[in-house]
């Protein structure tokens, strides 16, 4: 075992940064001093590291190699910038970053890296959402992208997520690119300190007219509306508003309502427990903001505006959508599309995301794929029209972006409501009409969180030992395990439960969280519209009961 002293000794050696240096020499002193918990606490920062993986690097901000820092994000850059420049003459990078803590000294410290290293480092003018890092990797023809963001993780993490240009088109990073740019970090970790890598600010600084390119190709999704739907929208104290609000003007939606105490960056989120739409509570003063203002419709990002959240009003005040209505209305917004287009398309979901897009694309004769959960995966299905996954993802224009996007789905979305009132309708009205035509759908998510992560692999174990022959009154029909592979997937530490009834139930840990994650989807084609959705949600309901249970 790593003798921890030592360790935090070598990195705070090495650490640029006051305040993580200080904590570990603070931890060593006690450690030193005989104080059981600063050792703990030593252990727990450098008996491991965050791993590099496909989702990059995410972690809690602090000091040690278990925790992201200037130190660890200094290795990864180096790391990636080698692996770079393996790949060919002359590459280049292009980062960007968003409100969070450090993101800005992370995002300056990989230019300074990159550029030293020599490859081409050109560095967004400012923080900026994450769909814009993606869209400047195709518009500026680079070799890949960096992005500093945490995306909609607590408030005390940060991340480092990597996309590639050329042939990969500004996708993120997947197998078996991953691991050969961890064994670059692993051997720069190995090797000499930090303070010694080559640095250089002879990194470029992207004009102004890369943010206004994404805004006008954005903006250019939907029509000129005929009905401009008024709605509040939130940034959720993220980098979202001053770009959304941009393309909304240009698109033709006028400025939205912002709910202003969530409006500017700040990377507390004094006024959320977790900075996401999907959580409870998130939208509260969203939903405040637009009984207020009279609003028709509630449009949500979370911090680094990839995600979209939709609320629309009820008789008893306002309804989140699920991830899973709004990717399914968008969905067939796209097969539309195609089909006045006479055009072929691929839509395609992630395996933990509702069978309606399936069903959509079974009717307008288009192609369906399903993937791994991430958009890593959504993103390269060949000939993709549309994706999305549940947890709030999609991506609407592909041809733009390889990834999820916040602002351009909320443009899509606008642009239908605005349809639907221009013919007195509204998104509850569509909603019905979807049930009428593909069936009705319901799902549920719910997470089991741990503070041991040995934990989450032991819930997995008991799972396989012990397989449930029914869940609630469903009765198990089958168990799809994808830990030796299945189907087209890799080896993944997946179990899709089956019902007799049709019905589903996924049990997978979090990529991103200390947790295990359940997905419940029902269908129902009895009945017509709210019946049929209204069969489908009873039976997620008992699935959901019956879940908890064996999982407590």
């Amino acid at each position: 075992m790593t003798d921890p002293v030592a360790a935090a000794a070598a990195w705070a050696a090495q650490d640029p940064d006051n305040t993580t240096r200080a904590e570990l020499e603070k931890l060593i002193a006690d450690a030193a001093a005989g104080t059981p918990a600063a050792l703990t606490a030593l252990h727990d920062r450098f008996d491991t590291r965050l791993e590099f993986g496909t989702a990059g690097l995410r972690g809690a901000i602090g000091a040690g190699p278990n925790r992201m820092n200037r130190v660890l994000v200094g290795q990864a850059a180096a790391g990636f910038a080698a692996w770079l420049l393996e790949q060919g003459d002359a590459p280049s990078v292009v980062i960007g970053y968003d409100g969070r803590t450090n993101s800005r000294v992370f995002a300056t410290d990989t230019a300074e890296i990159m550029a030293g290293a020599g490859v081409r480092a050109i560095l967004l003018p400012r923080l900026l959402p994450t769909p814009v890092l993606a869209f400047a990797v195709r518009h500026l023809d680079v070799s890949a992208g960096v992005m500093v963001t945490a995306s909609h993780n607590p408030p005390a993490d940060n991340g480092y997520k990597v996309y590639l240009g050329d042939e990969n088109a500004g996708a993120q990073i997947v197998a078996p690119t991953d691991a050969q740019i961890s064994a670059h970090i692993h051997r720069i970790a190995d090797g000499s300190p930090v303070t010694g890598l080559p640095r250089s600010t002879e990194y470029e600084i992207a004009e102004e007219n890369v943010i206004d390119a994404y805004v006008r190709a954005t903006a250019g999704l939907a029509p000129q509306p005929a009905t401009a739907v008024p709605f509040v929208y939130t940034a959720m104290h993220g980098v979202g508003w001053e770009t959304a609000k941009r393309v909304f003007a240009a698109a033709g939606f006028g400025e939205p309502h912002s709910v202003a105490d969530q409006q500017e960056p700040d990377a507390a989120f004094p006024t959320v427990a977790f900075p996401n739409p999907e959580e409870p509570g998130a939208l509260d003063l969203a939903f405040a903001a637009a009984t207020e203002s009279g609003a028709a419709l509630i449009i949500a990002n979370d911090p680094d505006a990839d995600r979209l959240g939709v609320a629309i009003p009820t008789d008893s005040g306002w309804r989140r959508l699920s991830g899973n209505e709004v990717g399914s209305l968008l969905g067939w917004r796209a097969a539309v599309r195609l089909r006045a287009a006479d055009a072929d398309g691929t839509l395609a979901c992630s395996l933990v995301s509702s069978p309606a897009l399936r069903e959509i694309a079974r009717v307008y004769d288009l192609d369906f794929v399903e993937t791994l959960t991430g958009f890593k995966w959504i993103a390269r299905a060949g000939g993709l029209a549309f994706g999305y996954e549940e947890a709030l993802g999609y991506l609407v224009d592909p041809w733009i972006i390889r990834d999820k996007d916040g602002i351009s789905a909320a443009v899509d979305f606008l642009a239908l409501a605005g349809e639907l009132a221009s013919t007195g309708r509204t998104v509850a009205d569509h909603l019905v009409e979807f049930a009428d035509r593909f069936g009705g759908y319901a799902s549920a998510q719910f997470s089991v969180r741990v503070t041991d992560l040995a934990e989450v692999p032991r819930i997995m174990a008991r799972l396989r030992a012990a397989p449930p022959r029914a869940i609630g009154a469903e009765v198990v029909d089958r168990i799809e395990d994808f830990s030796g592979g299945f189907a087209q997937y890799p080896p993944s530490d997946i179990l899709r439960i089956r019902t007799r009834g049709g019905a589903r139930v996924i049990v997978r840990p979090s990529g991103t969280e200390p947790k295990v994650k359940i997905y419940i989807d029902a269908s129902s084609t009895e009945g017509a519209g709210l019946d049929r959705t209204r069969a489908a949600q009873v039976v997620v309901d008992d699935l959901e009961s019956g879940m908890r249970a064996l999982l407590s």
